[in-house]
C-alpha cells in the first residue's frame, strides 16, 4: 500500500490501535484513581509498532538499511519488555520476576540483538542468518518464561469469574509475544505476524474491559457497604475523598477483605506477596480513619445487616 511494504492488514490494525488509543486518553481523563496510563502507553507502543514494521524497509528513507531494521526491531523489543511489566503490575511473581526481571529481559534482549543480530549481519551481510541467530535463543527463553508464567497462575482455582478470565488472558497475550521471534523466522508474512502481535494487545484491551465491569459492578457493592452518609455521625466530603482515593488494587483488595478472605488468601489470588496485601490494607484502613482490619470489618459489614 502507499508504495511502502505496509500490509493492508496492518494499516488496519494501525488506524484500529489508534483509534483505541484516544478513546482510553478520552477516558482516562474521567478515571481519576482508575487511571489507563499504563494502557494508553502500551496502545502507543503498539501503534509505533505497526508503523515501523509496516512501512519500513523503504529504500530511500535512511541509509545504510541497517538503520531501519535497528528502529524496527528497537520498538519491538522495547513493545515486548514493556507488555511483560504491564503484566508484571497485575501479576506480582515473585520467582519469576527473580530471573525474568524487566531489567533482565532489557539486557538480554538488547544485548542479543547487538551479539546475535546486528554483528553477524555485519559479518555475513545476511538478514536471514542474523534472524535465524538471534531469534532461536529468543524464542527457547520465551517458551521457558511462559510457561514458568502459565505453571504459576494455574496453581490458583479461584472461584471468582473475574479472576479466572483475567489468568487466561494474560497467559494468551503473553503467549502472542512469545510466538514473535518465530514467526519473524518464518518469513515476512506481515498479514500473520502483525494479526497475532496485535491480537495479545486486543486481548489486554478485553482485560481492561474486564476489570473496569468489576469495578463498575462491585463500585454499588462497595458504596452500599461503606455507606458513611447513613451514619449521622460521619463526615459525607469525608467519606467521598476515602472513596474516591482508593486505587484500583486497594479496590479489589478491599472487596476481599470486606468478604472476610485471610490476607494469605488474597495473596493467592492476586498473585502477589502477603506482605504486599498487608501494605495495601494497611493504606486501606488509614484513608478509612480507622486503625486495623477489625475496626474495617465491624464498621463496614454491619451496614449490610
Amino acid at each position: 500500500m502507499f508504495g511502502t511494504s505496509i500490509h493492508w492488514t496492518t494499516f488496519f490494525y494501525l488506524l484500529l490501535d489508534s483509534t483505541i488509543v484516544i478513546i482510553a486518553i478520552f477516558q482516562n481523563a474521567k478515571m481519576r484513581r482508575l487511571s489507563h496510563r499504563r494502557y494508553i502507553i502500551l496502545g502507543c507502543l503498539y501503534v509505533a509498532y505497526n508503523l515501523t514494521g509496516g512501512f519500513l524497509p523503504i529504500k530511500d528513507f535512511l541509509q545504510p538499511l541497517i538503520l531501519q531494521y535497528v528502529i524496527t526491531y528497537g520498538v519491538a523489543i522495547a513493545l515486548c519488555t514493556y507488555l511483560i511489566y504491564y503484566l508484571y503490575k497485575d501479576y506480582d511473581i515473585v520467582f519469576i520476576k527473580h530471573y525474568f526481571s524487566i531489567q533482565n529481559i532489557a539486557i538480554i534482549l538488547s544485548v542479543g540483538f547487538i551479539l546475535l543480530f546486528l554483528i553477524p549481519y555485519f559479518l555475513t551481510h545476511s538478514l536471514d542468518a542474523a534472524r535465524i541467530l538471534f531469534t532461536i535463543p529468543i524464542s527457547f527463553l520465551g517458551f521457558v518464561f511462559l510457561g514458568l508464567f502459565y505453571k504459576r497462575i494455574s496453581r490458583i482455582q479461584n472461584p471468582n469469574s473475574f479472576f479466572r478470565r483475567r489468568k487466561k488472558l494474560a497467559t494468551i497475550s503473553i503467549g502472542c509475544i512469545v510466538l514473535l521471534p518465530i514467526l519473524t523466522v518464518i518469513g515476512d508474512y506481515q498479514w500473520l505476524t502483525f494479526t497475532i502481535m496485535n491480537f495479545a494487545f486486543y486481548v489486554i484491551t478485553a482485560l481492561e474491559i474486564n476489570r473496569y465491569l468489576y469495578f463498575l459492578k462491585n463500585q454499588e457493592k462497595l458504596r452500599r457497604i461503606i455507606n458513611f452518609n447513613s451514619d449521622p455521625n460521619q463526615d459525607p466530603v469525608k467519606t467521598k475523598i476515602i472513596f474516591q482515593n482508593l486505587t484500583r488494587r486497594e479496590f479489589e483488595i478491599a472487596l476481599f477483605i470486606l468478604s472476610e478472605t485471610p490476607y494469605k488468601e488474597i495473596a493467592k489470588d492476586l498473585f502477589i506477596a502477603e506482605s504486599t496485601v498487608s501494605k495495601h490494607a494497611s493504606n486501606i484502613f488509614r484513608k478509612s480513619g480507622l486503625k486495623n482490619k477489625r475496626e474495617f470489618l465491624d464498621r463496614f459489614l454491619k451496614k449490610e445487616d
